[in-house]
């Protein structure tokens, strides 16, 4: 199962993503900086964030074709980018109205047929009630693919 948590940057996708996976065994996580760094990859342009989408892309279908699901926080900022990555539950964090960076502010598009839309900081206990949703949507998903 691939998760995206998408956001502009300083919405809380890190903040998140580092509580959620704490609440689902066996689930790797990737934050986008971080992969940024490792290709020490600093290319904002539209060319370069679909790279980025490619590059997060690359590493959740890798853990997800070895048995292990994946949570990948990135700004995700058009459609495209998060049709792209393909996920199969979409966390938009919606908390702030106005990004640190203003071209990403100009790019960044109102995330379509999203899962979970959070507009404001949540408890360790919601938290944990979408780890439980996610987990009963997986268990869901299974039990019809093998009826």
């Amino acid at each position: 199962m691939k998760i995206l948590v998408c956001g502009l940057p300083g919405a809380g996708k890190t903040w998140l993503a580092e509580r959620l996976v704490k609440h689902l065994d066996n689930t790797a996580w990737y934050n986008a900086d971080v992969i940024r760094g490792a290709a020490n990859d600093w290319d904002f342009s539209s060319t370069g964030r679909m790279r980025q989408a490619n590059r997060m892309k690359t590493i959740a279908d890798f853990e997800v074709a070895n048995g292990r699901w994946v949570i990948c926080d990135f700004v995700a900022p058009t459609n495209e980018t998060r049709k792209h990555f393909d996920p199969e539950v979409t966390i938009w964090l919606d908390t702030i109205k106005e990004g640190r960076y203003e071209d990403t502010n100009k790019m960044f598009e109102q995330p379509i047929g999203v899962d979970y839309h959070i507009d404001s900081h949540l408890s360790d206990g919601e938290i944990a009630g979408i780890a439980n949703d996610i987990r009963d949507y997986f268990i869901t998903k299974a039990s019809l693919r093998m009826a």
